[in-house]
């Protein structure tokens, strides 16, 4: 009856894929130890199909934040008041009231701005409070945020996401599980903030430094040293830097080092 009442067709614009299979959404739904002290937020629950799972965890409150106001009409007609609708785009989402501690983020994120929301979380760590992080990505980008040093998947999300947490790869998931189907294979990540790392400079000039880095990962160090502290390659000295090193080359804690001399400059 409620479906016939809105009739929901995934959007390409904004990268809809429904996940449908339900031992994937039960697995998922299983992976935080969930209490009634708990609070969830899901971003983009598209029908639902996860946010009944969720449900079934008995949090303290569940918050979506969906874009697609259609979708949210649909939300409101299938939960009621079981849960608190944001008609929102999570990427203009400045309401920090709902994230404390306790809180528990899921999303099966559109592939398209999968990485800025990943970011948003960790540039905006003052604002956004949570326990863990529960985020699906296409596999490839998966694989670059957990990635080492060294190997080809290894960059900026790699090392700004490892700064912040400790991250799991928990399951791929085939595309014949989501409605439409992708034409790639997803995996399904849980970030749980570590609870010692670098707080001595701030994120948001990691995100500057490594993506002039890795905007230019096949050339050699110098260059993009050279366009961050203009021509002045003492820091090659300073942090005892071999010049004929590649990006990919450099440790995280390398990059946390160039960050807060940069931030000397600035």
């Amino acid at each position: 009856m409620q479906k016939k009442l809105v009739k929901i067709k995934p959007k390409k614009s904004l990268g809809q894929n429904f996940l449908i299979d339900k031992n994937i959404l039960k697995k998922i739904s299983n992976i935080a130890n969930i209490t009634n002290q708990n609070t969830i937020v899901e971003i983009g629950p598209g029908k639902g199909n996860l946010t009944e799972f969720l449900l079934m965890r008995n949090p303290s409150k569940l918050f979506v934040i969906e874009k697609d106001e259609k979708l949210s009409i649909f939300l409101q007609n299938k939960f009621k008041k079981r849960i608190i609708i944001l008609n929102r785009d999570i990427l203009e989402f400045e309401d920090s009231d709902i994230f404390t501690h306790k809180t528990f983020v899921f999303g099966n994120l559109p592939y398209n701005i999968s990485s800025q929301i990943l970011l948003k979380f960790i540039i905006n760590q003052n604002n956004f409070k949570y326990e863990k992080l529960i985020f699906m990505f296409q596999k490839e980008l998966a694989e670059r945020i957990i990635a080492k040093v060294n190997s080809k998947h290894y960059g900026r999300l790699s090392i700004i996401s490892g700064w912040k947490f400790d991250i799991k790869k928990i399951i791929d998931i085939k595309p014949n599980c989501f409605q439409p189907k992708p034409k790639v294979e997803s995996s399904l990540l849980i970030f749980e903030n570590k609870k010692n790392y670098d707080k001595s400079f701030n994120p948001a000039n990691l995100e500057k430094i490594t993506r002039i880095f890795f905007n230019q990962k096949r050339k050699k160090i110098k260059k993009p040293l050279n366009l961050i502290f203009k021509n002045n390659l003492e820091i090659l000295k300073k942090l005892n830097l071999n010049q004929d090193l590649r990006p990919q080359n450099l440790k995280p804690e390398t990059f946390f080092k160039i960050t807060k001399e940069f931030e000397k400059l600035i």
